[in-house]
């Protein structure tokens, strides 16, 4: 491109966004900042260079780590349901789910690209939640974009049920049933994680986890979590918010313990209403070995609920 008279002294990084509106601002500093942007015929490295009127500017489009993390690799999913609608995925713990920095293949959505060809056509491959790489458990994965428009819908409208256990530290105190509600937002000293905040103090919001006691002992409990809101890492910073938060959690307050080196967090169920017929679904997933393992260790037992 020419650099316009009504560009003159703009910095190069705005000059490109407004020249190339497709694109981000960040990706064409990072073309910039690897030399794939020359002034003039010379290479320019600084997103602030300055630009002059006449001057030409030429822009080497490269791909992004991002860009190709959407390739299929062909791994063993453990498919609880399928039909033509949508898939229930039983998650194991350490799977990524979505491509991210340092994560940008073995995710469960090239998994997913690999299993069907109907999962290409769809955005973020039909995945309508996510759990976090170290939780276990059931996902919903959307098949056709009408079921993953619904799916999303239903889940805003709290219409899918959603249920985990977990395993936390120290003896319970108070009821063996309490209502969690506290907003989260990013945790105002380290921007790296989530915190319960005060909403109008912080940006934060609204979030509610049902907790409820199955089983405990001198160490800690094992706790059945039923989620009312769907926020970033909800209920291991609800936990951790009233004292118990989940055995090897080191985000959160957790320490490993029981033999547990990820968090104690497992997405044991899962219910809704199927997206295209209505009619009602259920789905109930046994605990992973290690957490199994875990509550022997503290002497506990868990039988499905």
């Amino acid at each position: 491109m020419i650099v316009a008279p009504t560009t003159h002294g703009a910095r190069l990084d705005k000059a490109l966004v407004q020249a190339l509106p497709e694109f981000s601002r960040s990706y064409l500093q990072q073309l910039i900042e690897g030399g794939a942007v020359d002034v003039n015929g010379l290479a320019v490295v600084r997103p602030s260079a300055r630009l002059k009127a006449g001057d030409s500017v030429g822009v080497c489009l490269r791909p992004t780590a991002q860009s190709q993390a959407f390739k299929a690799q062909a791994m063993d999913l453990r498919v609880v349901f399928e039909d033509a609608h949508l898939l229930v995925i039983d998650k194991p713990a350490g799977l990524v789910v979505h491509p991210a920095p340092g994560n940008w293949s073995g995710t469960l959505l090239n998994g997913l690209l690999a299993y069907h060809s109907d999962f290409a056509e769809l955005p973020r491959a039909g995945i309508v939640h996510r759990l976090d790489k170290d939780t276990s458990g059931l996902m919903l994965v959307a098949r056709t974009r009408q079921s993953m428009d619904t799916l999303v819908q239903m889940i805003a409208a709290r219409s899918v049920q959603r249920q985990y256990l977990a395993l936390v530290h120290r003896p319970w105190s108070g009821p063996k049933l309490r209502e969690v509600q506290a907003a989260i937002g990013r945790d105002p000293r380290n921007r790296l994680r989530m915190a319960a905040v005060d909403p109008g103090r912080d940006s934060g919001k609204a979030a509610r986890t049902s907790v409820e006691v199955l089983q405990e002992c001198a160490q800690g409990c094992l706790v059945r979590c039923t989620l009312h809101t769907g926020r970033t890492h909800q209920i291991r910073v609800h936990m951790a918010h009233t004292g118990h938060p989940l055995v090897a959690d080191g985000v959160y307050g957790g320490v490993p313990a029981a033999g547990l080196v990820r968090q104690a967090l497992h997405a044991f169920r899962l219910a809704l209403p199927h997206p295209a017929s209505g009619a009602p679904l259920e789905f109930v997933s046994a605990l992973p070995p290690d957490l199994a393992n875990g509550l022997a260790q503290w002497g506990l037992r868990y039988n499905s609920v």
